[in-house]
């Protein structure tokens, strides 16, 4: 008996795996081209003012300092103030990032917390009873108004356990009604304290010395940092208490540190500029349409953006009005209520 061996067709050499293209190329090109753009807005944040300096002029005085009038105006004036705004708009895009995942609400911004009236109130008693008059001054009354607020929050939104969305915002929008009653309380019955808490109140980054900038330091990079290592968690937290639960984010945990995060970040800004509004709104919804859901880059993307727009509004405000100057809160306001506007007007909402 013949014993027939079945020959099987040899296997075909399988074909080379092309690596999926995914948007990782995308996103890290965005930021090299993010990067370039807040290098240039530096540059004409320190070559561009109320007062024309020729570029030349400029650029000489930059690495001279010669005592001039032009050299003053750059190192005393320009280079603090585009240092302070470098560190506030990161500070301000990472506080609305985190404010957003943290109530998972895109309308969210670090003002619903109440840390600017917080800080607000701290100044204000700062001005009205102390007769602090200096920014530099009263800086520490701001931050402390800021993190009392945050933590009065916190406390008040967990009700004895872990704040949730709800409550925090529910806390916040309360604290935020009495804190302005207050403010105004103060102003009201002292009338001199109004005329010098305006200029604060406006937001600006004019008129604050390398001394401020010092004092909140700090606080800025403390709360930067702490900020971008709670990326992953809070992907997990994005898919809800308990999903995150369920891949080791420990929610509760998270929420803590965003809090705390928030306090640095969001009191030390408005402690030092005062209060400056849609920022924190534009940044991470501006991240979001670029890069996606993913926090991680979320949050590379506004220690960029932040600083982008906020400079550029600084120099926007300088030339719109020169020789005098449009303080940077108010272009803010201006340019982030159309985008608020359009936020308002989507219809998936809870796609961004």
């Amino acid at each position: 008996m013949t014993q027939t061996t079945s020959v099987l067709p040899a296997p075909r050499e399988a074909a080379p795996v092309r690596a999926p293209r995914t948007g990782h190329a995308r996103r890290r090109g965005g930021l090299v081209i993010g990067v370039l753009a807040l290098a240039c807005v530096l540059a004409l944040s320190i070559a561009v003012g109320s007062r024309t300096i020729a570029l030349d002029t400029v650029w000489r005085v930059l690495w001279h300092d010669d005592g001039s009038p032009q050299s003053v105006i750059v190192h005393q004036l320009r280079i603090p103030r585009t240092l302070l705004g470098l560190g506030v708009g990161a500070a301000l895009g990472l506080a609305g990032t985190l404010m957003q995942a943290l109530t998972r609400n895109p309308l969210a911004e670090p003002g619903l917390l109440g840390v600017n009236l917080g800080a607000s109130s701290g100044v204000v008693v700062a001005i009205a009873f102390l007769g602090l008059t200096s920014p530099s001054a009263y800086v520490w009354f701001a931050f402390g108004g800021a993190a009392l607020t945050a933590t009065a929050v916190f406390a008040l939104g967990g009700s004895g356990r872990f704040p949730t969305p709800e409550r925090q915002v529910l806390a916040g929008v309360s604290i935020t009604a009495v804190l302005g009653a207050l403010v105004w309380a103060v102003l009201v019955t002292h009338r001199g304290t109004f005329d010098r808490y305006r200029h604060w109140d406006v937001g600006s980054l004019a008129d604050r010395d390398g001394d401020t900038l010092v004092r909140i330091a700090p606080f800025l990079i403390a709360g930067i940092l702490l900020t971008l290592t709670l990326g992953g968690r809070l992907n997990a937290l994005s898919m809800g208490d308990e999903a995150a639960t369920a891949l080791g984010a420990h929610p509760g945990r998270v929420r803590v540190l965003g809090v705390a995060a928030i306090t640095l970040l969001c009191g030390g800004a408005t402690a030092a500029c005062g209060p400056i509004w849609f920022l924190g709104l534009a940044v991470p919804y501006i991240a979001r349409l670029i890069t996606g859901p993913d926090h991680r880059w979320i949050l590379a993307y506004a220690v960029v953006l932040g600083p982008i727009l906020l400079l550029g509004a600084d120099v926007l405000g300088r030339v719109l009005t020169a020789p005098s100057e449009l303080q940077v809160g108010i272009v803010t306001a201006f340019l982030g209520a159309p985008v608020f506007i359009a936020l308002c007007r989507r219809r998936k909402l809870g796609a961004l």
